[in-house]
């Protein structure tokens, strides 16, 4: 299974998201990658701790292998890295992936990334797609590539706002390029019960038919210390509320597909 965590809008959460529900299928036994599209590079950061190495040994160095003939090229799982978490692995950004992007787009390598990951299908049991705040190469790359895309949303009206052209904007790649691609949840992050705006943003969107998970992710400043010690919350402190949030949230998404 692979799923792509996409939101146009910056600061919803979706690195953060995508390595933790990364980090508890690595802790249930599944074989787990982690792909980093955002030049930013904070999924690649949480994990490792340290900067990704190279360009030539992160997914910089896979897509701009496709922009330049070679005898022998690199096979994508040479640029597949460890992490210190067992089960869990990751293809790491690069700032260079940002001056790559107008180059990529214009030769049409869209379906790149789709090719690097059939690759690697017998190497993983899933693979969670992290992608910039942004429609652009690499999240349509990352659209193409994937089954499903989980959306984080996080309680706010710009965010509100964001999310129907957001949604628009997959069925028209579904509808072009990936017919298989589906939105697999909407994932409510930050959220503040006892906040009004927050519960009735929320209602609004279930009242409106959209598919709303109902694991929310509560705000908590431990998140904070996450990202700062390099750990996910299953690892930092898996008794913690939001690290059992994080992992009902997991059973939800996979108890839907393993119904579906």
């Amino acid at each position: 299974m692979r799923r792509v965590v996409f939101n146009q809008k910056g600061g919803v959460g979706k690195s953060t998201i995508t390595c933790n529900l990364a980090a508890i299928s690595a802790s249930k036994g599944l074989r787990t990658l982690v792909v980093d599209l955002d030049p930013q590079g904070n999924s690649s950061h949480y994990l490792l701790g340290q900067d990704a190495g190279d360009e030539d040994d992160t997914l910089a160095g896979l897509f701009n292998q496709t922009l330049n003939f070679r005898f022998n090229p690199k096979k994508t799982a040479e640029y597949v890295q460890a992490t210190p978490f067992p089960g869990l692995s990751l293809l790491p950004s690069h700032p260079m992936l940002e001056e790559l992007q107008s180059k990529l787009e214009s030769r049409y390598k869209i379906f790149k990334l789709r090719e690097a990951l059939d690759e690697l299908a017998g190497d993983f049991d899933a693979v969670y797609i992290d992608t910039p705040p942004a429609l652009n190469f690499y999240t349509r790359s990352a659209l193409i590539a994937t089954q499903t895309c989980l959306i984080p949303f996080d309680c706010d009206n710009f965010s509100r706002r964001a999310l129907y052209a957001l949604l628009e904007n997959v069925q028209e790649i579904r509808a072009d390029h990936n017919r298989d691609l589906r939105v697999e949840g909407i994932v409510v992050n930050q959220f503040q019960p006892r906040a009004t705006l927050p519960q009735k943003l929320v209602q609004e969107l279930v009242d409106e038919g959209l598919p709303v998970l109902k694991s929310y992710l509560s705000s908590s400043i431990k998140i904070r210390e996450s990202h700062e010690q390099a750990k996910p919350m299953i690892h930092l402190d898996p008794r913690h509320k939001l690290a059992l949030e994080f992992v009902a949230l997991h059973d939800e998404l996979n108890g839907a597909l393993q119904a579906a």
